[in-house]
């Protein structure tokens, strides 16, 4: 029969691609746009280290097959979008990027596995690489807490993407994955990853529908302007009131339609200034036209 942690081991490396992959929908729009917008290189790169240094500690450790395919499949990936936000990033952040990536994921990985291949041995090697991916998985995790200071200063989920909240179930299952083997270099960050993950699942919770409220509340405001600048310029041309005496007005004093299409246009293209403006002018002319009524309805009286 099948060790246990077999079984949990293909759990664990089925979750955890479906989190490396999380970011492909965020690189199609990069492509699309041919902009990085405001999203960060910096999950990006850490994770390429992380992968590329548990691949090596999966190659290092008896029975560590599990780790060397998911970690290799994920190293694939995070290339790709390194070398996707390399492209389209600007100038300046290129650079940047640029130099950390060969200072990091090149040089540096490199000096440690020669590190570990030549001056260290036996459980020393383990140890040591044991403890440098436990720290980089940490780092891993902790990465989106930028995003998420994006979305509390935003109100908005668009640049954390709700398949990263997969990282709770990522550090729950290589968690128990840990236990069943008993190696706690596994189990310490995956476990604090899974509290990570499932911060980050609480807050996309919590703004999911902030961006769809705030744009409900300005297209309700858009429509209130429209309303209020068709009535306030509609009640600039005025029916004549009726008054014993007179006869009916011509039908050729009412707005036509296209005068009535004007007014809307003028309304969907009014600023609050120009909006103030009309409502104190259209205050005094229907103050002058008050006046006006007045004086004819006493001078009939009179007569």
């Amino acid at each position: 029969m099948a060790d246990p942690s077999f079984f949990v081991g293909i759990v664990g490396n089925i979750i955890s691609i479906l989190v490396f992959t999380s970011p492909i929908a965020t690189f199609r729009r990069v492509v699309r746009n041919k902009s990085t917008e405001e999203f960060r290189w910096l999950p990006y790169v850490t994770t390429l280290l992380y992968t590329s240094l548990w691949a090596f500690y999966g190659f290092l450790k008896p029975g560590g097959l599990l780790l060397i395919t998911v970690n290799a499949a994920g190293a694939a990936l995070q290339v790709t979008y390194v070398a996707l936000y390399l492209a389209y990033a600007p100038r300046d952040t290129k650079v940047k990027m640029a130099k950390v990536v060969v200072g990091v994921n090149i040089c540096f990985f490199a000096a440690v596995v020669l590190v570990g291949l030549v001056a260290l041995h036996g459980a020393v090697r383990l140890f040591a690489v044991g403890v440098l991916c436990s720290a980089l998985t940490i780092a891993m995790y902790a990465a989106p807490m930028a995003a998420m200071r994006t979305v509390v200063k935003t109100r908005s989920v668009e640049y954390m993407p709700f398949s990263l909240s997969f990282l709770f179930l990522n550090g729950g299952i290589w968690s128990v994955y840990s236990l069943l083997v008993k190696d706690y270099f596994i189990g310490i960050p995956n476990a604090m990853g899974f509290v990570m993950g499932t911060a980050q699942l609480a807050l996309y919770m919590a703004y999911r529908n902030k961006k769809k409220l705030v744009g409900l509340k300005e297209e309700d405001e858009e429509k209130g302007v429209v309303h209020l600048m068709g009535q306030v310029e509609l009640g600039q041309t005025k029916v004549p009131s009726l008054k014993k005496g007179l006869s009916l007005p011509m039908p050729s004093s009412l707005p036509s339609p296209l005068h009535w299409f004007g007014n809307l246009i003028k309304a969907l293209s009014a600023t609050p200034l120009e909006l103030q403006s009309v409502l104190n002018q259209h205050e005094r002319v229907g103050a002058k036209e008050e006046h006006h009524d007045d004086d004819d309805e006493h001078a009939y009286s009179s007569k």
